[in-house]
């Protein structure tokens, strides 16, 4: 229920973006706990402080925000089928992670979180340069700032908006 204020106050790609930073962190504190175990009888603690902050970083931004950027990033035409295709992936991944983990852990032993964390920060860093901010805005302005970011990218390139490029389009 926090989070529904929380997303309106804060903005979604804050959000999404502080919780994929504190899972990333949670899972480092795990790996460093899991691999001090043997030598420090109160790293068990650590171990479980830090599976409790990584479910509640889950819980503030990769858990729910990506439900409300899917649905703020497509247009009422494709939306539906955005929002299916997401559902999936999501679901997918986390059967496949649900039935791998065993082995993954079985493998890499008390390391078994770096691969998290290696992939938590792709996943920031992706958020930071790709991710738009779409806390009151309509598509058509987040449709403008992925052409502006895309644009903006090459060099000497004006960024444009949906209306120059309709615009453009009519003199054509």
């Amino acid at each position: 229920f926090l989070q529904l204020f929380l997303v309106e106050k804060a903005g979604r790609r804050s959000l999404f973006m502080c919780g994929l930073m504190g899972m990333l962190v949670s899972a480092v504190a795990m790996t460093v706990g899991l691999a001090l175990l043997s030598q420090f009888a109160w790293m068990s603690y650590v171990s479980m402080v830090a599976i409790f902050l990584f479910v509640i970083f889950f819980e503030v931004g990769p858990g729910p925000i990506p439900w409300f950027i899917v649905a703020e990033l497509f247009s009422q035409g494709p939306r539906p089928a955005a929002i299916t295709i997401a559902g999936f992936c999501n679901w997918t991944c986390n059967f496949i992670v649900g039935m791998c983990f065993q082995y993954i852990a079985d493998l890499c032993g008390p390391y078994v979180f770096v691969i998290f964390a290696a992939l938590l920060l792709g996943f920031f860093l992706f958020a930071y340069f790709k991710v738009p901010e779409t806390k009151g805005k309509s598509f058509e302005e987040i449709t403008a700032a992925f052409r502006r970011k895309k644009h903006s990218t090459i060099k000497g390139a004006k960024a444009m908006t949906e209306l120059e490029d309709l615009r453009g389009s009519e003199e054509a």
